[in-house]
């Protein structure tokens, strides 16, 4: 059944969420990086480079494609899936916006096909691939509110206090 989901927000770890997926902001090589990545890719252990060798063995030989999502097992995480999306790297010349929010519809979208109905995300593409905060957060929130899903509860998983206040701003 397609509804709107409650969106939660929280200032925290997001490789602590006791959620059914966790969306990962990924690079396309899928085989781990800095940030989010990073630490999903630390904590829920070999699991999840092994699951994204065999994807990149398979379907995704070039890597997943910016605003593509794909899912995996969530390894040692307190999830049962990590869903894997990669962020574009913000442009002053190029309007993105467009990839970022099919970022949040794309992973959604594979949150439906498992049948979760917990899902919590970072602030796509606003760390190290630049996005300004504020526009994230407005694009984030907006998509999620627009997007005909069968989650129940979007938590967006926010890691310090400036993150926090962009999206209360836009959820408010």
């Amino acid at each position: 059944m397609s509804r709107r989901p409650a969106i939660t927000l929280v200032r925290g770890d997001i490789t602590e969420q006791h959620v059914d997926a966790v969306v990962n902001a990924a690079n396309s090589s899928l085989l781990g990086g800095g940030g989010v990545d990073g630490a999903i890719h630390r904590r829920g252990g070999p699991e999840i480079l092994a699951a994204c060798r065999k994807l990149r063995a398979s379907h995704y030989g070039k890597g997943l494609p910016t605003g593509q999502a794909v899912a995996t097992t969530a390894g040692r995480l307190p999830a049962r899936w990590v869903i894997h999306t990669v962020g574009p790297v913000h442009s002053a010349s190029e309007d993105r916006s467009g990839l970022l929010a099919s970022c949040y519809r794309a992973s959604l979208g594979v949150a439906d096909e498992l049948g979760a109905a917990t899902v919590a995300f970072p602030a796509v593409s606003t760390g190290i691939y630049g996005w300004p905060m504020d526009d994230g957060a407005r694009i984030a929130i907006e998509t999620v509110r627009t997007t005909q899903t069968s989650v129940e509860e979007v938590r967006f998983v926010l890691f310090d206090d400036t993150a926090y206040e962009a999206f209360a701003a836009h959820l408010s």
